[in-house]
């Protein structure tokens, strides 16, 4: 009896320390939520000022950073693999979650773009932070972190509050979405990491 508490208590320390080691290399230091957060954050109040201040015509060009942060991010993580010596069935989980939020956000976008409907483009912010909210939550579950399921729970609310939001201030939605579910965890993160380490 006593030998079959131990290996409990055993089972339940390893898979403590696996999500441990998950947090160390997925959520990281936080740095990728940091990246993502603030190229967002950059690209929606970029497009809103170069749209309604100087009118510029192709204002949507200022998203294509974000095929450089997805460059950098895949470098990244590869560096990072090969530096992993466990892979753990929480890290597996959470990349999927990611790779799945990557397919769904082109996939919609394409639908979206293609469609000719006059609507289509204020559904577009609503769906997308439906979308955003997805990982964050997700991720904050996976990860027992706290700030990532009130962020994703903040996006899902800022989804329904867009539909509301008059048209033309429809782009700042993604940054005030990125704030509460990428940057500020990205930070708390970045901080608890240190101290991990410290």
């Amino acid at each position: 009896m006593r030998n079959e508490q131990l290996s409990g208590q055993s089972g339940l320390d390893l898979i403590q320390s696996m999500i441990n080691k998950a947090r160390n290399q997925f959520g990281e230091n936080g740095h990728l939520y940091l990246v993502w957060g603030w190229a967002i954050l950059f690209c929606s109040v970029s497009q809103f000022v170069l749209k309604y201040f100087f009118s510029f015509s192709q204002y949507y060009l200022v998203w294509m950073l974000t095929w450089a942060v997805l460059i950098y991010q895949i470098v990244y993580l590869t560096r990072n693999r090969k530096k992993e010596r466990v892979k753990t069935y929480t890290g597996d989980i959470l990349g999927h979650v990611w790779l799945v939020f990557a397919i769904l956000m082109i996939t919609i976008g394409v639908v979206i773009g293609k469609t000719t409907n006059q609507h289509s483009g204020e559904l577009f912010t609503p769906v997308f932070l439906c979308l955003y909210g997805m990982p964050s939550y997700l991720s904050g579950k996976i990860l027992q972190f706290n700030p990532l399921v009130i962020g994703g729970i903040c996006c899902w609310i800022l989804a329904l509050i867009a539909l509301f939001i008059p048209v033309e201030f429809l782009e700042l939605m993604f940054g005030v979405a990125v704030i509460v579910a990428w940057i500020i965890p990205g930070y708390l993160l970045k901080t608890k990491f240190k101290r991990a380490v410290a």
